[in-house]
């Protein structure tokens, strides 16, 4: 997580210094505050916040809970989007998450700056202060996505009154089996993707979701998009990545021939590519796992799954 810190006091600028140093950040001052490490503070308080706050950055303010709130207050959007945003003192004495404490990582991360300053993290989510484990803080810790954030209120509310509690993590459609399921979905399917040049990104959405349907597994459980590296540059598919959330990982011909296993083989592919199958050895390659639903073909697309491990991380390749 990438932190920027702010600061309006000589006191206050001094110690968002030291923190971006051990945090990894950038820190922000007026400019009379400003000595070696800081940068200059441009625009208001509130152009600062939003520039960061866009971009997904782990906020801190040095500074009083008050001026992070006006700052902030126009940016809140969604506890799944929006970013960690934590306040502390010129002392470095109370240390407070304002926003995101779970999904965001603000808890964690008072807790550590906490633990720079010699101060107290005040942390005031029911799960944290109760001792019950967050299962958005779970779902984060597991790599999965959360399905329906509605659900986060009712699971954590009967966790807190020792109620059984309705989770289910699985990248499969099912009927729900609970009165009220949260659905976690696990990131460990790799969509595999061949497609002719300039293939529509409209068209490419359709099958996927078509696709992904037919094999009934939720989109949110894709960890990356997978082919040749000819079609790194497609536009379309480009596209995709970014409706899905995604990223595109590439390989060379080359690698893709090592995959082992028995794929369906196109003498066409093997022409254009240099290898007989894109979409299946893409998938099991980046997933390192195995293929659950091989070459489906569309309109001047072909598409397969493979999953991984839990654990696993896609594999990326040369360019």
């Amino acid at each position: 997580m990438s932190t920027v810190l702010v600061a309006f006091t000589r006191p206050g600028a001094e110690l968002a210094q030291e923190l971006a140093q051990a945090l990894g950040g950038e820190a922000f001052a007026p400019a009379k505050y400003c000595d070696a490490g800081l940068t200059p503070l441009t625009g208001s308080v509130g152009q600062w916040a939003e520039r960061w706050f866009s971009q997904g950055t782990a906020l801190v303010f040095v500074s009083a809970c008050g001026i992070a709130v006006r700052a902030i207050a126009p940016l809140v959007r969604d506890k799944s989007s929006d970013p960690a945003v934590v306040v502390l003192d010129e002392k470095g004495r109370y240390v407070i998450p304002l926003l995101s404490g779970h999904l965001g990582g603000a808890n964690r991360l008072a807790q550590r700056i906490a633990g720079l300053t010699g101060g107290q993290a005040v942390i005031t989510t029911a799960t944290d202060i109760n001792h019950v484990p967050a299962v958005d803080v779970w779902a984060k810790d597991h790599n999965c996505a959360v399905e329906n954030q509605g659900a986060i209120k009712h699971v954590s509310a009967a966790a807190l009154q020792g109620q059984p509690v309705g989770v289910a993590v699985t990248e499969q459609i099912l009927d729900p089996p609970f009165p009220i399921t949260l659905w976690l979905r696990p990131r460990i399917l790799v969509l595999g993707v061949g497609c002719k040049r300039g293939v529509r990104a409209e068209a490419l959405s359709a099958a996927i979701e078509k696709f992904l349907a037919q094999c009934r597994v939720s989109p949110l459980a894709l960890q990356a998009v997978a082919t040749v590296d000819l079609k790194r540059n497609e536009p379309g598919l480009i596209a995709c990545c970014q409706t899905l959330n995604v990223p595109l990982v590439t390989f060379t011909a080359s690698e893709l021939a090592q995959v082992k296993g028995e794929f369906s083989a196109s003498k066409r592919v093997f022409e254009v590519t240099g290898v007989d199958n894109v979409c299946e050895r893409a998938a099991v390659r980046a997933s390192g796992g195995q293929l659950i639903c091989g070459k489906t073909i569309f309109s001047g697309i072909t598409l397969a799954l493979a999953k991984g491990g839990m654990d696993h991380e896609p594999t990326y390749g040369r360019d």
